[in-house]
């Protein structure tokens, strides 16, 4: 059901909107906030699944749409908020209207509540360079749905030779008892990321490389190999950065050694003999459990044999 936020500009008028406003003095006044504005707010850290899955939602769009939105999910707290999940919702704008599932909108979100309790909508996204005055009208809704939520803008366009990824927080702008409009400050964006995530961005930066752009998973023996290889190229350039300051080549960083030393001290202390220890009970429990896994499945397959028989 598309809920009528199909509305026009030249017959709105509500008194608190920046629709009232030209559209030219709108994008002005964009451009000037983006270019003189302090950045102040949360800083917005979004993880790998969320770009995928708009540039997915951007590459199954429907023929002759020019954009895709949808809405954000995460968490949030005093100082930052965390983008980890999105989904799009199907809408339809022109050039003087535009209008938004906004059905499909809410049972999408109470969907992945039943998965995801923690996360909440903080937000919603749109593919594309700049904020139009549609965006405005969408907005207002998210601004209903969650307390002063973030507008993420991504260019699947490349319009500059590389996907821009921009957050925005909006507030009320004008003259009291006058005409209020709505000005959008831009945020801080990070890239965040957890560990299962990180073998994902890295199997995807290696098919850079393929000339076919396809890569294969590889074995959990290579991936150790791989990942101690490039803990020791990092104790090499440590080692190597150590050696230049003692012999005078390079001059000291205090922030540098207090990184060091927070790192060294994270190393737990522990012998020789008590380290073989545990690593042999590690171990002797994982052969175990090798060791029941293959039984049991002796044993299904064997009552397999007998029940045929």
């Amino acid at each position: 059901m598309w809920q009528q936020l199909k509305m026009k500009y030249k017959n709105h008028e509500s008194h608190g909107d920046l629709r009232s406003l030209s559209s030219s003095l709108f994008i002005i006044i964009l451009h000037f906030l983006y270019e003189i504005m302090a950045v102040h707010g949360p800083v917005v850290k979004i993880h790998p699944v969320v770009l995928a899955s708009i540039v997915d939602s951007y590459e199954r769009r429907n023929e002759g749409a020019t954009r895709v939105i949808g809405t954000l999910l995460g968490t949030t707290d005093k100082h930052s908020v965390e983008v980890t999940n999105c989904f799009s919702v199907p809408h339809n704008e022109s050039e003087d209207e535009v209008a938004v599932d906004m059905e499909f909108a809410k049972n999408m979100y109470e969907l992945h509540k039943k998965v995801s309790p923690s996360e909440v909508i903080i937000g919603w996204y749109a593919t594309g360079y700049d904020i139009t005055e549609h965006s405005v009208l969408i907005h207002e809704y998210y601004s209903r749905e969650a307390p002063n939520p973030i507008h993420l803008t991504v260019d699947t366009a490349l319009q500059s030779n590389k996907m821009n990824i921009r957050a925005y927080v909006s507030s009320q702008m004008g003259v009291p008892g006058k005409t209020v409009g709505v000005m959008f400050t831009p945020l801080t964006v990070k890239y965040v990321y957890y560990d299962t995530e990180r073998i994902g961005v890295e199997l995807l930066q290696r098919t850079r490389a393929s000339p076919s752009r396809t890569n294969g998973l590889t074995t959990d023996l290579a991936q150790v190999a791989s990942a101690a290889g490039r803990v020791q190229e990092m104790l090499t350039t440590v080692l190597s950065y150590i050696e230049d300051i003692l012999s005078g080549k390079v001059m000291a960083d205090n922030s540098v050694g207090r990184f060091l030393m927070d790192l060294v001290n994270k190393v737990p202390k522990i012998t020789a003999e008590d380290f073989e220890s545990m690593l042999n009970s590690n171990i002797n429990d994982l052969l175990m459990v090798t060791y029941l896994a293959n039984l049991t499945q002796a044993q299904i397959a064997l009552n397999e044999k007998l029940v045929v028989l």
